[in-house]
């Protein structure tokens, strides 16, 4: 069973005539922020299945081809550099091409068939790789394990915290009993209503084991447990440990969603509060597939026009070393 569009949770404030509390306004917010973030997770979950599948049947082909055609060029830079028609001055433009794209092709994307190629043109800087490759895994392990300071002890729950949370439990735990008293299959001798317990259970379960507060009072509304009454009446005490169920669970539905963003922002080399959103993942990734296109297409006539060497020497002579350049 599904809850229609006039049981959504809130607390009604009766067409005007009734101002709502400062605690049944913030009951409301949360649960318009919850379904927010249950929704946005819900496209998270849906779109992720269909990005890898595009990764792996269409994106990753189109680097491999990419890495293919870099590989060739690698070779022909290669020969060139053994070239005697190149000049020194030729060579040291060649033998700078040559350590950066060997390293590019080698650490960023393991391609371990030109490791004698790096070996020979990007070894001498192997101690700054080193270094560089040190330092980034430093940052990784900070960041991952969030030591405490002065090997802090965690603060104890007061006497009074801990009556509070056992107030909080109490509160979802009666929401459970309620709808486990009315539903609970094994009460029901009709086959066909028993069956729809049971269904209607495992949703009571699977959402009492997440703490899902707003589940299992859109479960009340399905099952006409409770009604517009109910909630517009709650008390102020239920309602504060209500708002605080929910509050702990925007917290956690927030925390979900925003581990997913930030993997693929890492990924993807994007500022931590870049605004992600499933819909800007797949059309980045578009925009990639179609920028490895035109960059295969280039190396393909590239690759086909240095083979000639005064081409090669002529593009050469206007290529220019970057004033950082590590190679």
């Amino acid at each position: 069973m599904t809850v229609s569009q006039h049981d959504i949770v809130h607390i009604a404030d009766e067409f005007k005539k009734k101002k709502l509390s400062k605690a049944q306004k913030q009951f409301n917010q949360l649960i318009k922020k919850i379904a927010e973030q249950k929704q946005l997770l819900l496209e998270w979950q849906t779109t992720l299945p269909q990005y890898n599948q595009r990764l792996s049947e269409s994106y990753t082909p189109l680097m491999t081809k990419f890495n293919q055609q870099r590989i060739e060029w690698l070779h022909l830079l290669d020969r060139a550099y053994h070239n005697n028609d190149f000049s020194n001055a030729d060579k040291k433009k060649l033998r700078h091409l040559l350590g950066e794209l060997s390293h590019e092709l080698v650490v960023s994307h393991g391609q371990v068939e030109v490791t004698d190629l790096y070996n020979r043109y990007a070894a001498d800087e192997q101690v700054l790789l080193t270094e560089t490759v040190m330092q980034d895994a430093d940052v990784d392990v900070s960041f991952a394990k969030k030591i405490p300071k002065d090997n802090a002890q965690p603060d104890k729950k007061t006497a009074k915290q801990q009556q509070e949370q056992e107030k909080i439990s109490k509160s979802i735990q009666s929401v459970y009993r309620q709808l486990v008293a009315s539903l609970h299959p094994d009460r029901e001798p009709d086959e066909q209503e028993r069956e729809r317990k049971t269904k209607l259970m495992q949703k009571v379960n699977v959402a009492y084991s997440k703490k899902d507060l707003l589940q299992l009072l859109e479960l009340q509304l399905a099952v006409e447990q409770i009604d517009q009454a109910h909630l517009n009446n709650l008390s102020e005490d239920r309602l504060k440990h209500f708002n605080k169920v929910l509050q702990e669970q925007f917290t956690e539905l927030s925390e979900e969603v925003e581990d997913i963003e930030l993997a693929f922002k890492r990924q993807m080399n994007l500022a931590a509060k870049v605004h992600l959103s499933p819909k800007y993942l797949m059309k980045n990734l578009d925009e990639a597939m179609k920028d490895l296109q035109r960059s295969i297409k280039g190396l393909q006539m590239n690759n086909k026009a240095a083979k000639d060497s005064a081409v090669l020497k002529s593009w050469l002579k206007s290529y220019q070393i970057p004033k950082d350049a590590l190679f």
